[in-house]
């Protein structure tokens, strides 16, 4: 390889800020993450069992699905929403097997539970790629409950595809989300401010023109 091409190769692999899991509380019980993904949710408030007439705030939630055992044969499966715009938002929607039945009764749904984790990935990105046709909207009541309805525009009327229940989670529960979420964060800049100190002491031996440059330019 060229001088060039080694001195490139090294500025690739400085600037990887990839971070792990490390410590991760959702991770803490065999969970693993196998979709994470900001949603638009139109986010409504109820108080006690009326249903909240206006139309709520539209919010990037982030969704994360976590399930227990093998792909295609889950045991168990969570979800986990969170926002950005507030740190103690944080509900949760558990479900096994055993659950399921009752929710498939319920709601009349012609899928087994090891197709259920795909029929709610297919929901997101619907909200994602096609926002004015598919909406998620999350109903957040005073007792701490939380219920996601995905609904679908059909120009005549609205249509509610799926609906879930998610609790509020326990403040201990928030709390060790808050610390992870600061502890990440800070990880990933004291990891960033190293390799940039890296590049400079890279870039200062290989082609000291070019640091100058960068200072000029603020880079």
């Amino acid at each position: 390889m060229s001088p060039n091409g080694d001195f490139v190769s090294s500025l690739q692999t400085s600037l990887d800020f990839s971070g792990g899991d490390d410590g991760d509380p959702s991770l803490a019980n065999g969970h693993r993450v196998f979709y994470e993904r900001e949603v638009p949710f139109e986010l409504r408030t109820a108080t006690g069992t009326e249903e909240p007439q206006e139309v709520g705030a539209l919010e990037a939630i982030k969704v994360r699905i976590l399930a227990v055992g093998p792909e295609g044969a889950y045991s168990g499966l969570r979800i986990e929403l969170t926002s950005e715009n507030n740190l103690f938002f944080h509900y949760a929607h558990e479900m096994d097997a055993a659950e399921f039945g009752k929710l498939q009764e319920a709601q009349r749904l012609m899928v087994e539970f090891t197709e259920y984790p795909a029929v709610i990935v297919r929901n997101l990105n619907h909200c994602v790629k096609e926002p004015h046709s598919h909406l998620a909207v999350f109903v957040m009541t005073t007792d701490g409950g939380g219920r996601l309805d995905f609904v679908q525009n059909m120009e005549y009327k609205f249509v509610e595809l799926l609906s879930l229940n998610f609790r509020a989670s326990p403040e201990e529960t928030v709390r060790e989300q808050i610390a992870y979420r600061y502890n990440a964060v800070k990880g990933k800049l004291a990891a960033m401010q190293a390799r940039l100190a890296d590049i400079n002491a890279l870039v200062k031996v290989k082609n000291p023109s070019l640091l100058l440059q960068m200072k000029k330019t603020g880079i």
